[in-house]
């Protein structure tokens, strides 16, 4: 394991606890949840992906909503974090989970039929 997946695991659990319990923003639902985060060698930049459950318009208002909140969510993971410097935070809707389960609709579907 190297020292940007160190960072990024820990960085996943403070933002994910920030997300959860500080972010008092009513757009974000209760399940809402960090799937990954791809730190950048240089630690400068870290996109976030997140995984809603909640239909289409709810998935898009919580991202704005986390977009909008990124410079509290940034200062606030530089209280938790002792890091030199704090990278540039960009949340990225996760849809792998959903794809996912379709995906295992379709297989299941594949095997009844035959």
């Amino acid at each position: 394991m190297d020292r940007t997946e160190r960072i990024a695991g820990e960085m996943r659990r403070a933002l994910s606890d920030i997300i959860q319990n500080e972010l008092k923003d009513p757009r974000i639902p209760l399940v809402t949840s960090i799937t990954n985060i791809k730190l950048a060698k240089d630690l400068k930049y870290a996109k976030i992906y997140i995984s809603v459950f909640a239909g289409d318009e709810e998935k898009k208002a919580a991202i704005e909503a986390l977009k909008g909140s990124s410079g509290f969510i940034r200062r606030a993971l530089g209280q938790k974090m002792i890091i030199r410097s704090l990278p540039e935070l960009t949340f990225v809707l996760d849809e792998s989970l959903e794809y996912g389960a379709y995906m295992n609709k379709k297989i299941d579907e594949l095997n009844k039929k035959q």
